[in-house]
């Protein structure tokens, strides 16, 4: 049987999506589950692992109901990276799973985040690798540790229910800070302060080989051939750098979503606080990564808070981010005199900073809903430049070129002024769901529809279209952010005393 197509799944935040790709990248099937995020107190995000596998199983079983499933060579799973879940001797969830997002373990932080770990793990010190977490749960939870037999990531999770075995690449495990970077085998050290012995957690992997098939009871439930081998993929930002076609040095994917991440390709092993190190989808090669917490985030707060933009009662077919982006477009570069630092969310790359806010720097009573709209989109792009800039550093090469992916894309606006200010050519993806398509990357090369994982990302990557920088702008941009990066540092005391003042 010449098997040619194959399922990337992504269990994010808060869904499980499935894609059905061809040998070429085309995405011939999809369908995507919901799921429940609970956060029971502020600054907690949990949720029940059960609904992982439920949600992938009903997404990948709608996916395959429409398409030759006897051509499916395999499947692989990318996720939501650092999230995790406890579970006893017989796979069952001990406690709600701890997300990424979850910022409980400040404390620990604080008290373990070390230069050593970050030296190790690639991770700068910050609430959201599992580690610090496993750290607080040994601290408030200990009995949990009584009855725990693993410490399992979203992929090994669900792998195990495929495949009965607990098994993950080291590029899914790798964001809970549990791994030696240099080595992408787990860290003894690290491993005893949060309460573990190796047996309690899965075997770690590359990325791209099989880690097993799908036992014989979980093929009816998903509508799949018995046998069908499952891939261990990687972490949702690193299979976004995969979709995107990026495997070598020189090129950057920036993710337009509701945090803005961006990553460039390593060949070696390099750390620093402007960005996080992560395994990449090659194996032996590393994901340097920025992150701005505030991306659509920050537009879809003004919307909703302050843009009185009613476009159903105007009678208009538009979103009322299309009718400011058309207004945004008329002003002129720096928003006639408005700067915003994007901080709505906290500083993460190179800062770190929890108590950093947003500031709209400028303000007069000559400003209007455009003009802030138009600042919000600057202030993301400047601090883009800023953090694209740290990371050529370390990698001592220039980035070139911007893939663009995710939301956001689908603003000419947004992406003529990222353009512009990062000074580079910013091309979108033609394949929006470029994280799903990473992992039928991943998979097309493991059964040999690819010959290798660069290969397949050659073959199943492409662009739809692209902007270049215009001199002139930039020159403008340029200037301005001399001013814009100089915004932080002249404010970085005033957060800290403001979060004193009203804690």
């Amino acid at each position: 049987m010449s098997y040619d197509y194959v399922i990337g799944i992504d269990c994010s935040t808060t869904a499980a999506k499935a894609v059905v790709w061809n040998a070429w990248g085309e995405a011939l099937s999809e369908a995507r589950v919901t799921f429940e995020l609970m956060q029971p107190r502020p600054g907690w995000g949990e949720q029940n692992a059960e609904d992982w596998w439920a949600a992938t199983a009903g997404a990948v079983r709608r996916a395959v109901q429409t398409v030759d499933a006897s051509r499916i060579g395999a499947l692989c799973i990318t996720h939501q990276r650092e999230s995790f879940v406890c579970v006893d001797d017989s796979g069952h969830p001990l406690r709600p799973a701890m997300l990424w997002l979850d910022t409980r373990a400040t404390a620990e932080v604080e008290k373990h985040g070390t230069s050593e770990v970050h030296r190790i793990t690639g991770k700068p010190p910050n609430p959201t690798p599992a580690w610090y977490k496993l750290l607080w749960l040994l601290e408030h939870e200990p009995d949990l540790f009584d009855r725990l037999d693993k410490v399992v990531d979203v992929a090994g999770f669900l792998a195990h229910r495929m495949t009965g075995r607990w098994a993950t690449s080291w590029a899914s495990a790798d964001p809970l800070g549990l791994v030696d970077m240099a080595t992408f085998d787990y860290d003894d050290g690290l491993l005893e302060a949060a309460g573990l012995s190796r047996s309690q957690v899965p075997e770690l992997c590359a990325p791209g080989s099989v880690l097993g098939e799908l036992r014989p009871e979980v093929t009816a439930q998903l509508g799949l051939p018995a046998g069908l081998p499952v891939v261990a993929g990687v972490g949702d930002g690193q299979s976004a750098q995969l979709g995107t076609g990026i495997t070598e040095p020189g090129r950057a994917y920036l993710n337009l979503g509701t945090g803005i991440v961006s990553g460039t390709f390593s060949e070696t092993y390099c750390y620093g606080r402007e960005y996080r190190t992560l395994a990449a989808a090659v194996p032996g090669a590393y994901t340097l990564e920025t992150f701005i917490g505030g991306g659509t985030h920050n537009l879809n707060w003004f919307v909703q808070k302050f843009s009185g933009v009613d476009t159903r009662a105007l009678g208009l077919d538009l979103t009322p981010e299309q009718v400011l982006e058309t207004a945004a477009a008329q002003l002129p570069p720096g928003s006639e005199g408005l700067l915003a630092l994007p901080y709505w969310t906290g500083a993460l790359t190179p800062y770190w900073d929890h108590n950093a806010r947003g500031v709209l720097l400028g303000l007069t009573g000559a400003h209007g809903k455009s003009h802030v709209y138009r600042a919000l989109l600057e202030g993301i792009a400047f601090e883009q430049r800023f953090l694209t800039s740290g990371a050529e550093e370390a990698l001592g090469a220039p980035v070139t070129d911007v893939i663009a992916l995710g939301g956001g894309t689908r603003s000419r606006v947004w992406c003529k002024i990222i353009a512009d200010v990062m000074q580079r050519r910013v091309t979108v993806v033609k394949e929006p769901e470029s994280t799903c398509l990473g992992s039928g990357m991943l998979a097309a090369a493991a059964v040999g529809i690819h010959e290798s994982i660069p290969a397949a990302a050659a073959a199943m990557s492409g662009t739809a279209k692209s902007y270049e920088p215009d001199p002139v702008r930039a020159r403008t941009y340029d200037r301005l952010y001399e001013v814009y990066r100089d915004i932080y540092p002249s404010t970085r005391d005033l957060f800290a005393r403001l979060a004193e003042a009203t804690s």
